[in-house]
């Protein structure tokens, strides 16, 4: 087969106008002449016209190569600069910059939006302005709204216990009309592990964010957060803490409950009563949260409880069945109903119904049923389908749990 002049495939044909030519020294002396040297020079242009020189159509060719150059640089940049901001590398990043979250700057004087301790105060205001000192706040990342969640190393005076714990305050905090407005705090406790990490201080579970959208949506208050670490090491051979001061380990119970909202105290505009004052956790996390809001009432009103354990299990409390008691939940609420004048908690639980441990439903309705009365007050929601993991609870908390709290919680407040 070859090609005929009409571009069609077709047996070569050696009849008709396109014959075949043989080849030798006959086919090349046919065809030379086309290929002899001109005796008067090289061919010009047409008409007379001068040859144009070389270099005017290499013009647009090397203008073009700078262009492609120009362009690739700027594509490989782009890139560069998008692997340096995803793995947060300055200068495309303000991770570990400073943040004061409106405090007076180091040396004096007062940051923007922030009223520091010498604002001026009626006497029976309820806002509690930051007490000091203040701690050396890192940015540990950088909010769509400008917000930052930012984390510091707390030495707890009150526990012993060292450790880190991220916080974050909604925008409407550093807005000039809350200038001397005290802020509700929520202390959010994570399931699992929670050290070294607090899950909460990422952004990819949403709960900042989610607040936020609350709070706009007239659901929720603006809640300043708290996220601790809540035990003081890994749990990687089955040990965990349940948020308790367990004898001859570390003081986690004191750690949450005392030195965490010391801090917040220091470096916040908080409510001076508790009804500024709550927490909200998943799994072991939310048995912690339980666990404080019934131990001590008069220091904290709410809870959003999560799947939450209901009585301790901690294998560490072996040999120490009086104070494995003092930090039941069930038996703290059956105390807490029995107190003559014991303020009010308010308990709002969340439960798939595809929770990994099955019995974490009926042991939550069991509760909710024996203990929800008198000054317990108790909501349960059963998310259908729900799973035991924070990417369930955290879009399920804006269909009735933050809100059940919200209405009983105080701030912004002067």
């Amino acid at each position: 087969m070859s090609y005929s002049p009409d571009g069609q495939h077709q047996p070569y044909r050696s009849e008709g106008q396109y014959q075949q030519q043989p080849y030798g020294a006959s086919y090349t002396q046919q065809y030379e002449p086309q290929y002899q040297p001109d005796p008067y020079g090289p061919p010009q242009p047409p008409y007379g016209e001068p040859e144009e020189p070389q270099y005017e159509e290499r013009r647009p060719r090397r203008g073009r190569r700078w262009l492609i150059a120009g362009v690739t640089v700027l594509a490989l940049a782009g890139i560069a600069a998008g692997v340096m901001y995803h793995f947060e590398i300055p200068p495309f990043t303000d991770k570990g910059k400073d943040v004061s979250f409106g405090q007076p700057a180091a040396g004096g004087g007062q940051a923007a939006g922030g009223t520091g301790g010498a604002a001026k105060q009626a006497a029976n205001s309820k806002a509690l302005m930051p007490t000091g000192p203040q701690a050396e706040f890192k940015n540990s990342m950088t909010l769509g709204d400008g917000t930052h969640v930012a984390v510091t190393t707390l030495d707890g005076k009150k526990s012993g216990f060292k450790g880190k714990v991220w916080v974050w305050a909604p925008k409407e905090y550093n807005d000039p009309k809350f200038a001397k407005s005290g802020f509700p705090v929520m202390i959010a406790l994570p399931g699992g592990a929670g050290y070294p990490n607090n899950y909460w201080m990422g952004t990819d579970l949403g709960l900042q964010t989610s607040i936020s959208k609350w709070y706009a949506e007239g659901k929720s208050k603006p809640f300043i957060l708290a996220m601790p670490v809540l035990n003081p090491g890994p749990d990687d051979k089955g040990i965990y803490w349940d948020g308790s001061d367990i004898p001859d380990q570390p003081k986690m119970g004191t750690w949450l409950t005392e030195d965490v909202p010391d801090l917040m105290k220091a470096n916040f505009r908080t409510i001076k009563s508790r009804d500024g004052w709550a927490y909200m956790g998943s799994s072991t996390g939310g048995f912690a949260s339980l666990k404080a809001v019934l131990k001590y009432p008069e220091k904290f009103k709410a809870a959003i409880c999560s799947g939450p354990d209901i009585v301790p299990d901690s294998s560490l409390w072996k040999g120490h069945d009086k104070e494995k008691a003092e930090n039941n939940p069930e038996l703290l609420a059956k105390a807490l109903i029995d107190k003559k004048g014991a303020p009010d908690v308010y308990l709002a639980f969340q439960v798939g119904d595809n929770e990994n441990n099955k019995k974490t439903l009926p042991d939550v309705q069991k509760f909710v049923a024996t203990y929800g009365k008198g000054p317990i007050h108790t909501s349960l929601r059963v998310i259908p389908g729900g799973q035991h993991n924070a990417k369930t609870y955290v879009p399920n908390m804006g269909e009735g749990p933050i809100q059940f709290i919200s209405k009983v919680m105080e701030g912004p407040v002067e």
